[in-house]
């Protein structure tokens, strides 16, 4: 039995990497595609130090740079993410990224964004790339909308993931069965959040997934870019070590430290989500936090699964582990 993900796309296992901001770049997602799966460069891949001065034009070349270094390190397909705004009228980014990635030929499109946008799929798909939906929170509305426009592969999320999660406290393994039921086997359901081993896939499948997608679970290996003191600390923290606040859109979770503590006081002390985001330094909290490995100006977002992340693997093995636990049947 053929497994729909690896159909569609076109890959030898049904995992993807998340896109991961700016903890992605050429060696990992290469790595990622090499060993099976399909990686995924995020929207600022390899942009280390961040410039934020820089134009939407030092962003394609920058971004076109990372994708030929990918394309040099792997003939195997691999994604880019594209992160639509509301308005596509407004969008100055996402129509010239599309065409960026027709150009390179780039396999697919791994798309977050709240609501599914018809102008964009349609770009996509007239370019032959693949559209991976990730809703940021799976609605049946959501979900639903995005089967019409053609998504070829759906992601349900649960509250277990890293990054910005779902704005709904709904699990990994209640978000699943969800979406699989609406999609009702017409298009493949990938699962995310908190699955980062095999016994973690093997109940995503239990539940009817036809994939993974992960982010934690490359984050503390070899190839990862992340600041090697958040990788010893995914080793020595759990789920329960991590902190929760409230900040733009809906909530964030981290390692604890100087910055992510006194955003959990703001949150604590009925601060706005503006202005604990603000204090986070929004995005650019994330860089600081987990490629700078400063926890006193940035915060380290990463999802539940980091109780089963035990040690710094090279990323072929995490891959391996997760495919372990993929059902025969589905392989």
């Amino acid at each position: 039995m053929m497994n729909k993900v690896t159909e569609k796309l076109g890959i030898e296992k049904p995992i993807i990497q998340g896109p991961l901001f700016w903890l992605t770049n050429a060696e990992m997602v290469a790595a990622v595609s090499n060993a099976g799966g399909m990686g995924t460069l995020g929207i600022n891949a390899g942009q280390y130090p961040i410039d934020t001065s820089e134009s939407h034009n030092q962003t394609f070349e920058n971004m076109q740079k990372e994708i030929r270094k990918t394309k040099a390190l792997t003939k195997k397909p691999f994604g880019i993410n594209l992160i639509f705004t509301p308005d596509p009228d407004k969008d100055a980014f996402t129509g010239r990224m599309i065409e960026l990635m027709a150009k390179e030929k780039v396999a697919a499109a791994v798309i977050y964004a709240a609501k599914p946008i018809s102008r964009w799929f349609n770009k996509l798909h007239d370019n032959g790339i693949k559209i991976i939906y990730r809703p940021a929170t799976p609605t049946k509305e959501i979900v639903e909308a995005s089967v019409q426009m053609g998504a070829d592969v759906i992601v349900a999320t649960g509250f277990d993931e890293g990054g910005t999660v779902p704005d709904k406290a709904v699990g990994t393994f209640s978000a699943v069965p969800y979406v699989v039921d609406i999609v009702n086997g017409r298009i493949p359901v990938m699962a995310a959040g908190g699955i980062v081993d095999a016994r973690t896939a093997k109940a995503a499948f239990a539940l009817g997934a036809d994939g993974i997608f992960a982010g934690t679970a490359f984050l503390a290996t070899e190839e990862s870019p992340m600041a090697d003191n958040i990788k010893q600390a995914v080793i020595e923290n759990d789920a329960y070590d991590e902190v929760l606040f409230s900040a733009e859109p809906k909530y964030y979770r981290s390692l604890p430290g100087e910055l992510p503590n006194r955003l959990v006081r703001l949150t604590d002390e009925g601060k706005s989500k503006e202005e604990v985001w603000h204090t986070a330094n929004a995005y650019r909290g994330m860089h600081d936090g987990m490629i700078d490995g400063d926890l006193s100006k940035g915060y380290a977002s990463l999802g539940l699964g980091i109780s089963f992340i035990h040690q710094i693997d090279p990323i072929d093995k995490v891959v391996d582990r997760i495919y372990s636990g993929v059902p025969e049947e589905q392989r």
